[in-house]
């Protein structure tokens, strides 16, 4: 008689995505889809991208809308959540586990409703919502960071990327329940070196949100800093968000249209290219969980500058598999990328960061980790 488990029947639950979330999501959808049985996904805006014609697989989409208008914004804001909610108490008595990914604060109904029908839930905690209001001043800081404790309260099991993300999160009364994982891996046939450093052009560049906690400005506030410096470069900011028309404001006011570039929002499928063209990528993040970029920018590369926030410190160690500042301020940024772009032992520093990448954000090395984590879930 076979003694082989039944796979649990899994679920995800996002609130409405922004396009940043696409590549994340579908990395977490992938790795799970194959360790369930059927498997379910509640998401909206952006995640329609994540539509799938593979068996038991079942989609359903809630789209979210953002107003200015903080009463309306709210309104929406609760809406939204009784919406999911609503859709996943319809489907869950086909679901054993649920997993509460991205804008946890924006999933208390949720979480709550998966709790009173009697599922276990998972927390993956990709960044702190948090930590992101707080970074950005925004008015609703204080709501979210209390939702984002009730859900912690609630959950069977956190999922951190870092162990680093216990302490800078100030998470440690939940840290019996706290497991260390990630959804990274890399399709390696198209993430990898088509240029080689010394063929391409001096360009500098930033790719991600133009949203304050990714620190954009700060980079952007460095650039006449580095050219008075190093005159040749241009700079390259692909990405689009709230900060964009100060972004181009500022770049105006400085003269500096002729040696930035403002590439707007990337297709994944069109980063490779970009990343081949780049001596340098700079993240000058406020916070982060596991920056795709990054890893991208290793397996292509191209030398990372960053600050040592979330899981970052974990992967780049500073001249060896890339370089960390001590802060993102522009005079921080400025005195960093052009130490690194004098290093004379680059080459080396960038051969060592694809390695890194090549062996440890596999397909394989992430599906390994979370059959573990769903063994522990079972008992």
């Amino acid at each position: 008689m076979s003694t082989k488990r039944k796979q649990l029947n899994i679920g995800i639950v996002t609130f409405p995505l922004l396009k940043s979330g696409i590549t994340p999501l579908s990395n977490l959808v992938d790795i799970l889809y194959p360790l369930s049985g059927d498997f379910y996904l509640i998401t909206g805006n952006a995640g329609a991208a994540i539509h799938s014609n593979r068996k038991k697989f079942h989609v359903y989409l809630i789209n979210h809308t953002t107003e200015a208008n903080m009463l309306i914004r709210i309104m929406n804001f609760v809406y939204t959540q009784l919406r999911i909610s609503y859709k996943l108490a319809r489907v869950t008595k086909h679901v054993q586990l649920w997993f509460l990914f991205l804008g946890e604060g924006g999933l208390l109904l949720p979480m709550l409703t998966a709790k009173l029908l009697r599922k276990k839930t998972v927390l993956v905690s990709a960044a702190s919502d948090q930590r992101i209001s707080t970074a950005t001043k925004d008015p609703l800081s204080w709501p979210t960071t209390l939702l984002e404790k009730l859900n912690r309260s609630l959950a069977n099991c956190i999922i951190l990327y870092s162990p680093n993300h216990i302490k800078e999160w100030n998470l440690e009364k939940y840290k019996d329940k706290i497991l260390i994982a990630h959804e990274h891996f890399l399709d390696f046939n198209k993430f990898n070196v088509k240029k080689k450093l010394s063929e391409r052009n001096n360009l500098v560049g930033y790719i991600g949100r133009l949203s304050e906690e990714k620190g954009v400005l700060n980079f952007v506030k460095a650039i006449p800093e580095i050219l008075k410096e190093k005159d040749d470069l241009e700079f390259l900011i692909c990405g689009d968000g709230q900060l964009r028309d100060e972004i181009e404001k500022y770049l105006s006011e400085k003269n500096l249209n002729d040696k930035v570039k403002l590439a707007g929002w990337i297709p994944h499928g069109n980063l490779p290219d970009y990343l081949n063209e780049l001596k340098l990528v700079v993240l000058p993040s406020f916070t982060e969980g596991l920056p795709n970029i990054m890893l991208e920018a290793m397996a292509c590369g191209t030398p990372v500058l960053a600050t040592p926030v979330g899981a970052i410190s974990d992967v780049i160690k500073d001249g060896e598999t890339g370089f960390i500042m001590g802060n993102n301020s522009p005079e921080c940024i400025a005195e960093n990328a052009i130490r690194i772009l004098e290093q004379p032992d680059l080459d080396k520093i960038v051969e060592n960061a694809r390695v890194l990448v090549e062996q440890e954000f596999t397909y394989k090395a992430v599906v390994e980790r979370y059959k573990k984590i769903l063994l522990e879930l079972r008992g």
